[in-house]
């Protein structure tokens, strides 16, 4: 394991109040980002520029990308924006009874789908014409308050209050596909797809990720396990810091979590190793996202008030450059038999 001295560069122009999400485009270097300040920021990181913003009447909590200078947003006003920072318009496809908590595009539904607090799921078709009637397809209830959603392919996993994960197939969202406990005994944090479709990663405020299969057979459920992390012993304590966030590496399949130590870790799931641990971050590490090529990492530094009301270090957005050896699977290496 080894650490680097220095978090990255640092974004100009971060927002003024807790960061909640920040995405990559999957076609270049922007960056998404949603703050608690009420605003949607786009920066260009390349560059290091801030390329538009939108105002929203409250809190915002998530955010999404369309294409490279559109998307969308939900938050505490209840509403679901489309937002297009090149010509400065956006649209409200419709809105929750409560404030929404997740949002995610679905390239291949082409559908929005968005998660609240009022306990429901529900998916907008954007190419309708204005107007929640017409594009709203469907409302889907949940048994809890959805905090963290994730889709691969055709595959929506729904992480709510309660520790319940619900799993669907987008072409028929009547009912899930499996209805499931999280196996983590606290409250879920993070919920994250692994890229190659065939689990998902979920994270809880104490400190422990769970590795997941959708596969119900018993040789894949067989391979499921769960790891601590972002922990510390102190005085001879147990001192353990939520999750807060996972993301996948797009080229290699391993996985970084960034947890309220502030710390930035990278796992190797297969072999179950940890191979980096970035140097500490000036507070908590509320979102990370990786670059369509896998050869950036952007990291929010923003107090989430684990702690309560107390003195902190301000919102930044760090971008850092990925060398492979932070995130390349090591080989596994056998010993030889002699006797051979």
């Amino acid at each position: 394991m080894t650490t680097t001295p220095s978090g990255g560069r640092e974004l100009s122009n971060p927002p003024s109040d807790g960061i909640s999400n920040l995405r990559f485009s999957n076609n270049s270097d922007h960056l998404l980002v949603s703050s608690w300040d009420k605003r949607v920021r786009l920066y260009d990181v390349s560059t290091n520029s801030l390329r538009g913003e939108f105002l929203h009447g409250g809190a915002v909590l998530d955010c999404c990308f369309h294409d490279d200078f559109s998307g969308f947003s939900v938050g505490a006003d209840y509403k679901v924006r489309r937002i297009v920072f090149n010509v400065g318009k956006e649209d409200i496809l419709g809105t929750h009874d409560k404030p929404v908590r997740c949002v995610e595009y679905s390239y291949a539904a082409g559908q929005v789908i968005t998660g609240s607090w009022d306990k429901t799921v529900k998916c907008w078709d954007p190419r309708g014409a204005s107007g929640p009637e017409r594009t709203q397809v469907g409302t889907y209830l949940q048994p809890e308050r959805v905090y963290s959603m994730s889709l691969v392919g055709h595959r929506l996993v729904v992480a709510t209050a309660g520790r319940h994960v619900n799993i669907y197939d987008l072409r028929n969202m009547s009912q899930p596909e499996q209805r499931r406990e999280s196996s983590l005994k606290y409250q879920t944090r993070c919920v994250r797809c692994y890229p190659n479709g065939t689990g998902y990663a979920l994270s809880s405020v104490e400190g422990r990720v769970a590795m997941e299969f959708f596969d119900l057979s018993e040789a894949a459920q067989a391979k499921k396990y769960a790891f601590k992390c972002h922990r510390k012993t102190e005085a001879g304590r147990d001192i353990v810091y939520p999750v807060n966030s996972i993301a996948f590496h797009p080229i290699y399949g391993t996985f970084a979590t960034g947890g309220c130590d502030g710390f930035v870790n990278i796992w190797d799931g297969n072999n179950k190793k940890r191979l980096y641990q970035y140097s500490k971050y000036p507070t908590s590490i509320s979102a990370l996202s990786f670059s369509r090529d896998g050869q950036l990492l952007a990291v929010a530094s923003s107090y989430t008030f684990e702690e309560g009301e107390k003195s902190y270090e301000p919102e930044a957005i760090f971008v850092r450059n990925v060398n492979e050896i932070e995130v390349k699977p090591k080989p596994k290496v056998y010993p030889t038999n002699p006797a051979a």
